[in-house]
């Protein structure tokens, strides 16, 4: 039996249908860029943000870039973030034509290590973005305080965390802005690529959704140089109909977290994620982390027909995109050294119970039979 990484299958027929009515509707009435269907996830997905309002664009990056040049962030700038994240959170701050700083993590939740902020600020620091990873929001009372100290801007990149709680807050809430990706793999995923931002900042909404729209507030009366960054009404549709189960299979994620860790638990060698007593992880990703020989637990894994991935194999600063920086290894050794060793397990609402008990079971057969020795030569 194979158990893949993910299975974007839906196993919902009354979801099936649904979303197939509402594509229906979309085709009917010929909604395809922006338009009703869009205005309507909108509206539904504020009131889960618990926001005033949201913004559908068309793909998390759209999102992130377009929250920092509503914000006016813009070349001479400096934007701090973490380097262990998707490339898209330095892509869309470098777009932006501001410069990324990165700060290093947290050892435990792998997201932003708020006591490194502080040093990483300058004269040029014009807004943090920190990384809600993995589905676990970062630390943000402390992020916000110094940010609000030092006048600095606050942009969720949230890509990850789609419900996830902070002290009772939903993440993307607390910020100035929340930016989220609805690519298929996430927990609130679309049929494709889709984005969208959630704000309490009426003026900052009013900006984006200019910005999105090729800078025009009304039809070919262009006021900024914008750009087409619309979601589609198909997507508008998906995502309407699909934010009605997202809490429960949040739910799913969760209790599949609670199973592997009751099954994992005393393994020797391997660490398993961390919940932060501040809030609750979504679990867009399930990422243990093992002391050695990472390429030999995969290949293992595969050989028994399981799926595993690494999130992410290279940080941000040591990518070949971002050599200008001027940053060589030994800059953030918590990123560097987590970035040999995170291992992401199977992880998708589908999941079942027989599924994870496979996959612990091979996960402790790899680990027990030499406290991580190769099973296939030499510990990598």
């Amino acid at each position: 039996m194979q158990i893949p990484f993910v299975n974007l299958q839906l196993d919902d027929a009354a979801l099936r249908e649904e979303i197939h009515a509402g594509i229906d509707e979309v085709i009917r009435k010929n909604a395809f860029a922006g338009g009703p269907f869009v205005a309507a996830f909108e509206k539904d997905f504020a009131t889960f943000c618990e926001t005033e309002h949201c913004i559908g664009v068309g793909t998390g990056t759209d999102a992130l870039w377009l929250a920092l040049l509503g914000l006016g962030v813009g070349p001479g700038d400096e934007v701090i973030t973490v380097p262990n994240t998707f490339i898209a959170t330095a892509e869309a701050i470098s777009f932006a034509g501001a410069i990324p700083v990165f700060v290093d993590m947290d050892e435990k939740t792998y997201t932003m290590d708020p006591a490194q902020l502080e040093k990483a600020i300058t004269p040029r620091t014009k807004a943090v973005v920190p990384v809600h990873l993995y589905g676990q929001t970062a630390d943000m009372d402390p992020i916000l305080e110094t940010a609000r100290r030092h006048r600095l801007y606050v942009i969720e990149d949230a890509c990850q965390a789609h419900g996830a709680l902070y002290k009772g807050r939903k993440a993307g809430s607390l910020g100035h802005a929340g930016c989220f990706s609805f690519y298929p793999t996430k927990n609130l995923g679309a049929f494709g690529e889709a984005g969208a931002v959630v704000t309490n900042d009426r003026l900052l909404k009013e900006r984006i959704e200019c910005l999105r729209d090729h800078g025009q507030k009304a039809r070919y009366q262009h006021q900024v140089v914008g750009w087409n960054g619309r979601m589609d009404g198909i997507q508008g549709a998906v995502l309407k109909a699909k934010l009605k189960h997202l809490a429960a299979d949040n739910a799913r994620r969760q209790a599949h977290a609670r199973l592997y860790r009751s099954l994992l638990e005393s393994v020797p060698g391997l660490e398993l994620p961390a919940e932060a007593a501040y809030g609750t992880h979504v679990y867009h990703l399930f990422v243990a982390r093992i002391a050695r020989a990472r390429a030999d637990m995969m290949a293992h894994l595969a050989a028994k027909g399981i799926g595993s991935m690494v999130h992410y194999p290279t940080p941000v600063h040591l990518q070949e995109a971002y050599r200008g920086l001027e940053l060589r290894p030994g800059s953030f050794p918590r990123v560097e050294a987590a970035a040999q060793e995170i291992l992401s397990l199977p992880m998708f609402p589908g999941l079942t119970a027989n599924e994870i008990t496979r996959v612990a079971a091979e996960v402790r057969a790899f680990l027990n039979a030499g406290q991580g020795e190769s099973a296939y030569g030499r510990a990598a």
